[in-house]
């Protein structure tokens, strides 16, 4: 298990004094690539080596969200690993110990000459550890979303949105969903993220966004213009 430990600042919070949602999944983000730095298999090293690890799906359970000020440890560990996908856990605890969120997720790798997905390089059962996986639910690879979406406001690919594979960041997906989320219910409530990525956006593509009203909260489709996903997210409400 790889941990670090910080304090929630102030541009991390919405007006209420939590965490937003995206500066909570950079926490777990930050955690990820701060381990593989520490093993030597970070940025430098997949660079060298033409390959990276992409994300596939989240499945994210917060108990409570951390909050301004909060002194919070972030961890993860690689609990499974097989020929083509790993599988990655993550907690936030508080100060005294208290899991505050939970989530799991699944990953691949991808050849950077090529843009396809590949076999796992040797090597990469560095990450393996014998810590147990947490106690959820599988996460799904796929997002099923029934009925028709309403459409919303287009968006284009900026450089604001890219991370360092020229790609848009795993985080900036969610935030975009989040957005749409909170200006059709300010005063939403999330319990339970799910989200499934299918194809990265690059500058200057316009993503078509679509909510999805759903019995368990809301679900947002990131398509482009022919409909192809490039991500779903999924935000389900605290009962």
């Amino acid at each position: 298990m790889y941990s670090f430990s910080s304090t929630v600042r102030y541009s991390e919070c919405d007006e209420h004094s939590n965490i937003t949602i995206p500066a909570l999944i950079n926490y777990l983000q930050d955690c990820s690539t701060f381990s593989s730095e520490s093993l030597g298999h970070g940025v430098s090293y997949l660079r060298e080596h033409h390959f990276a690890w992409f994300i596939m799906a989240w499945q994210i359970k917060i108990d409570r969200l951390p909050r301004f000020c909060e002194h919070i440890t972030v961890s993860t560990w690689c609990y499974g690993l097989t020929a083509t996908s790993a599988k990655r856990n993550f907690t936030i605890t508080g100060e005294d110990g208290t899991t505050l969120v939970r989530a799991d997720s699944l990953w691949v790798v991808v050849n950077t000459d090529t843009g396809l997905p590949f076999r796992i390089p040797a090597g990469e059962e560095v990450y393996l550890t014998d810590d147990e996986p947490l106690d959820l639910p599988p996460t799904r690879r796929k997002l099923k979303l029934a009925g028709d979406g309403l459409p919303r406001e287009s968006i284009v690919v900026t450089e604001q949105h890219l991370d360092s594979n020229h790609h848009v960041n795993n985080t900036q997906y969610i935030a975009m969903a989040d957005r749409i989320v909170r200006a059709q219910d300010p005063d939403f409530n999330l319990d339970t993220l799910l989200v499934q990525y299918r194809n990265p956006a690059q500058l200057g593509d316009v993503l078509h966004p679509f909510l999805y009203v759903e019995d368990a909260g809301y679900a947002v489709d990131l398509c482009d213009a022919d409909g192809s996903r490039y991500c779903a997210v999924r935000m389900c409400a605290r009962q």
